[in-house]
């Protein structure tokens, strides 16, 4: 699965997933938002998935952990958290100051 991830080969992802769990298309559909007939073309090769939105969708739908996934893939709450120079309200930007 990493070498998946590191790859961007979702399609490959999605098939190695299902495999392991025993999934059907229609389980995966369900959990990650993706229409049957794209994730078939998905795992055919036949499509690929670049809309970044989409991908966090998938990650976060199959539960990929955020050590896997990596910082770029990350939805950012209300606030931002989790872009670079961006805090939450009240904290200062600098480690440690308020």
């Amino acid at each position: 699965m990493q070498q998946a991830l590191v790859e961007r080969d979702f399609g490959a992802l999605c098939l190695r997933v299902r495999g392991l769990t025993c999934m059907r298309q229609e389980d995966l559909v369900l959990l990650t938002g993706l229409s049957q007939p794209f994730l078939s073309m998905l795992e055919s090769g036949r499509r690929k998935l670049t809309n970044i939105d989409k991908i966090v969708d998938l990650l976060t739908g199959i539960e990929v952990p955020e050590e896997l996934a990596g910082l770029m893939l990350r939805k950012p709450n209300s606030y931002g958290v989790g872009k670079v120079g961006v805090t939450t309200p009240g904290e200062s930007p600098v480690a440690g100051h308020r």
